[in-house]
């Protein structure tokens, strides 16, 4: 899945309290210049044959055949979803000749959600541009047996001058919505591409392709190998692809592109945190103070899902 891209001079609307305790967010900075960028990958990108043209609306996956047994005990290698555990990502985005600091926090939370009959973990999203929160997201994962991690839709709330924006949600099964991969079983590298959601009322067409496996990866914090280097595209955007590396044990380490990206992130992991009881409370808190309000904005969505417990 590929992160909301994140919006250029938009302030922030709410912080956890955890932020402050566990990994405050970057001060505010003024974008720097920086030379015009290239438009192909970094040299440290593998580069792949974007292939056959893709059928975005009719090769969807198919969750109708998939069973989940222990749906929210999230253990694949590449995607390990353990309530408390928070990844933060930071880096820069590359908006015209500005270079603009950027940064993810991905975090666990303890909630659950049922979605289409499958108990999903609820993940808490945030974005940060230039030290000010740009946008913050409810996101929905669910293991099936064989192991592969499904994504079951989003609520993002996005903000613009400390006012909120939109909610462009995507649940499946509401608006002709689909469930997609977020991470397989097994990833093979040259596989062809697989559809990670179809949300088609809010243009959310995202795909995965597996284009490097068996990697060793350096960032910040540390070194890892067996990396799976998958690139990431959309309907909009066909020849603009993000890359991510996953570790295993971990998840998403590194973030590059290639292509016509118009918002070219690179990112990497600078700490994987494991929240304490008093923060895991208040990331709970504020992710049901999110729901509340997306009953309220998103009638036609999420209103018609029953409540994360």
């Amino acid at each position: 899945m590929r992160f909301w891209k994140a919006i250029p001079g938009i302030a922030v609307l709410a912080i956890l309290a955890l932020q402050t305790a566990a990994c405050a967010s970057p001060p505010a900075a003024n974008p720097t210049e920086a030379p015009p960028p290239p438009t192909t990958a970094p040299t440290d990108t593998p580069e792949v044959d974007s292939g056959p043209t893709v059928d975005f609306a009719g090769d969807l996956a198919d969750f109708e055949s998939a069973t989940f047994a222990d749906s929210t005990n999230i253990t694949n290698p590449w995607f390990p979803l353990t309530p408390g555990k928070q990844i933060v990502l930071d880096g820069f985005s590359l908006e015209g000749n500005l270079e603009i600091p950027h940064q993810i926090i991905f975090t666990v939370t303890d909630l659950t959600k049922e979605i289409l009959g499958v108990r999903t973990v609820v993940v808490w999203i945030e974005d940060f541009s230039d030290g000010e929160l740009v946008e913050a997201e409810l996101a929905f994962y669910a293991q099936d047996t064989e192991g592969n991690v499904w994504f079951m839709g989003e609520y993002p709330e996005v903000y613009e001058n400390g006012k909120f924006v939109e909610a462009p949600a995507w649940i499946p099964g509401f608006k002709g919505a689909r469930a997609g991969i977020a991470m397989k079983a097994d990833p093979v590298a040259g596989t062809p591409s697989y559809s990670q959601g179809w949300g088609p009322a809010v243009n959310w067409t995202d795909r995965g392709q597996i284009i490097e496996t068996g990697a060793d990866v350096c960032v910040s914090v540390s070194c890892y190998e067996n990396v799976v280097i998958i690139e990431e595209f959309s309907q909009s955007e066909p020849d603009a692809y993000q890359i991510k590396y996953w570790a295993p044990g971990v998840g998403n380490i590194k973030v590059g592109w290639r292509g016509a990206d118009a918002n070219r992130e690179e990112l990497e992991m600078i700490a994987w945190n494991d929240l304490n009881a008093d923060e895991m409370a208040a990331l709970r808190a504020t992710a049901l103070e999110m729901e509340a309000r997306a009953y309220q904005i998103s009638k036609e969505v999420y209103d018609q899902t029953p409540p994360s417990e």
